[in-house]
């Protein structure tokens, strides 16, 4: 009886660990035969429901993207190219201040191999990946490829499907030959996708609207309308002429949208974005376009596709109407090309249709008063007059394009990581090109285009005080000011040559470093803060105090949250600061043990290779968990005051455990 009861124990002890470790990825692999000695490496993962796994491409500074490992692969076989993997979806975070690339419900990766060994049987690979919901966790997977019997042949061999979900027990099917590349089903575009496309519509909608203020565009209104209504017969055929121009106009330019997206591929533009090339190329296209709009040059297309253009136009009929429209996109590319440019560089970084959304969204734009103002012309006497005015607005989507060209050249550097244009720097850079734009709109500088201007307009004043209050706005950001309107253009605070801000960072670097406890650093909002469990336990110990352990994560988004909009609450700081110690454990810290330092888990089975391998351990061994954040109480003794906790928004929840927990301390 004893036994069966200690049996059942057991069990369900067992049971409760397995229950409180997050394991919300269910992996299998396969192996794919190209030719003779080719093979693809197909890892496929099956992710739950709410749970949403990052992508290898996703941006430094942002969440943990996935790695991958091949062992023993000198002389024995070659790794072709990179992993290639399924379509992700792309979301602006907030936090990190990055684009972030994850997948939900499934994904799959895939190696492409050439065997330079004949006897290879296997091939041992590991992935490294994130999962996050309202917490993160940190997972990796053993992959062990078993590789058919290689023989010469001239036909397709069958596919050998390895499945990897348990200890290295592999399982094989035939399948029916495939094609050399992974066939990945698109994703379904989710609601964010479906609001950045809006987005991407609305302002190209606008950028349509800034082009009809400018020279080349706004005196062909009245000109175009007054053509169609008084040379088609009657009122019914002009209206009809001027919509199907207005239509013709939107069809032309959606036709550019097209030939981007076919030409590069939807996916493809999308993987494009992160490259240091993109970003270096469309950073030079945008200051050309700037330049031009300034007035160092025109932009023109070759005066004989007008000039034929023109000849079609002289006709009658729907096709002459086609090539009116047309005639306008070529005279007007002056001003409208870079304005179509840069659209077409911010869409093209989005990926997928979002060129042709933008397209759509300024054709639109420019089509509508056509049509509008052809149903009531009596609001052609409403407009404004043509005059010097209008090149006002082409500097000022100048200043605008030069401003926007240096995010590119921010994205590049990040990825590069050389720090040539740092937080400070780029604001610096901005904070010059705005006061220079302010000052132009004030009169107090001119460029070649200019007509004489003998005083300014109550809408420039306006236009002109608007741009300086943003340019003050910024300037305590060169200071460590957050700049939350503009947070998702300059580089991340921790990309900065003063991470804490400049005040904070000259406190934390003089003299007063020399006061930390041994092994003790200053964390977020300057709480003293220990990565090293041992050496904050022992602090803890010499100062009398309860400890904090905070399981971290560097790329955990709910971690940020929590010290952002929480830890920053002045009760919880003080709390953090004064009547705890607090050690911060980042489980994704890839810095190598030393060697005499690393082991296999007596847990998990798993080698510990690194600092965040060895937190993981931790927090799986002792705590029966292993999602992020994760905060626990303890006393010197090492036993919890209080149950953990894990994301916890509410401030007056998260201080009342705070407090709970304190008051239990002896």
């Amino acid at each position: 009886m004893k036994k069966v009861l200690f049996f059942l124990i057991a069990f369900f002890a067992i049971a409760n660990l397995n229950a409180q470790i997050v394991n919300p990825v269910k992996w299998t692999s396969r192996v794919e035969k190209l030719s003779d000695v080719e093979f693809n490496l197909i890892m496929e993962g099956k992710i739950e429901d709410g749970w949403h796994m990052y992508s290898q491409f996703t941006p430094e500074n942002g969440p943990l993207p996935a790695e991958f490992k091949f062992e023993n692969a000198k002389g024995n076989y070659e790794l072709i190219g990179k992993v290639k993997e399924s379509p992700y979806k792309k979301q602006f975070n907030d936090v990190f201040e990055v684009d972030e690339y994850y997948f939900e419900k499934k994904v799959t990766f895939t190696q492409k191999v050439k065997i330079t060994n004949p006897k290879l049987t296997s091939i041992k690979g590991k992935i490294d990946f994130q999962v996050c919901k309202e917490v993160c966790s940190s997972g990796d997977n053993i992959f062990n490829f078993a590789l058919p019997k290689i023989e010469i042949k001239n036909e397709v061999a069958p596919v050998t499907t390895v499945d990897t979900v348990s200890k290295d027990t592999t399982k094989v099917v035939k399948k029916e030959p495939k094609s050399e590349e992974v066939a990945a089903k698109p994703l379904m575009p989710k609601k964010e996708e479906k609001k950045g496309l809006w987005t991407i519509f609305f302002l190209a909608f606008l950028g349509g609207l800034a082009a009809l203020l400018t020279p080349c565009v706004f005196p062909m209104i009245p000109m175009t309308v007054s053509f169609f209504t008084k040379h088609s017969g009657s009122r019914q055929k002009g209206i009809a002429n001027a919509i199907f121009y207005g239509i013709s106009i939107i069809v032309i330019y959606v036709v550019l949208g097209l030939i981007i997206v076919g030409v590069f591929g939807a996916e493809a533009l999308n993987a494009l974005s992160t490259g240091v090339a993109f970003n270096i190329i469309f950073f030079m296209i945008l200051v050309f376009f700037a330049l031009s709009f300034l007035g160092a040059f025109e932009i023109m297309l070759p005066n004989s596709w007008a000039n034929k253009v023109d000849r079609q136009a002289g006709k009658s009929g729907v096709i002459a109407i086609f090539f009116m429209a047309l005639a306008l996109a070529i005279v007007s590319f002056s001003c409208t090309g870079p304005i179509v440019g840069t659209l077409l560089v911010e869409s093209a970084s989005k990926g997928g249709i979002a060129p042709i959304i933008g397209m759509l969204g300024f054709s639109s734009a420019i089509a509508l008063p056509f049509m509008l103002f052809a149903l009531f012309p009596t609001w052609l006497n409403s407009l404004p007059k043509s005059g010097g005015w209008m090149n006002s607005v082409k500097v000022s989507l100048g200043f605008l394009e030069l401003a926007f060209a240096f995010k590119f050249l921010s994205n590049a550097d990040l990825v590069l990581q050389m720090h040539l244009l740092e937080r400070e720097v780029f604001l610096a850079i901005w904070i010059a090109i705005f006061g220079t734009w302010a000052l132009y709109l004030f009169g107090k500088i001119t460029l070649p285009h200019d007509s004489p201007l003998s005083h300014i307009s109550v809408g420039r004043l306006s236009l002109g005080l608007l741009v300086l209050a943003f340019t003050v706005y910024m300037i305590p950001g060169l200071f460590g000011a957050p700049l939350k309107l503009i947070s998702a253009f300059p580089p991340p605070q921790t990309y900065s040559e003063s991470p804490r801000g400049f005040f904070g960072h000259s406190n934390s670097t003089s003299g007063e470093k020399s006061d930390l406890p041994e092994g003790a650093v200053l964390g977020e909002h300057d709480i003293v803060t220990f990565h090293d469990y041992d050496k904050g336990l022992a602090y803890a110990k010499k100062v009398n105090k309860p400890i904090m352990i905070d399981f971290t994560g560097y790329a955990c988004v709910n971690c940020r949250k929590m010290e952002i909009n929480v830890w920053s609450d002045e009760k919880v700081l003080d709390v953090l600061k004064n009547k705890v110690v607090l050690i911060s454990l980042y489980v994704d810290d890839k810095r190598e043990l030393p060697e005499n330092e690393r082991t296999i888990s007596k847990t998990t089975g798993k080698e510990i290779v690194t600092y965040g391998n060895k937190w993981t351990d931790f927090i799986i061994s002792k705590y029966k968990t292993n999602t992020q954040p994760y905060y626990v109480l303890t006393d010197l003794n090492e036993n919890n005051l209080n149950e953990p906790i894990s994301y916890t928004p509410n401030i007056d929840e998260y201080l009342a455990w705070l407090n709970d927990g304190i008051s239990k301390f002896k």
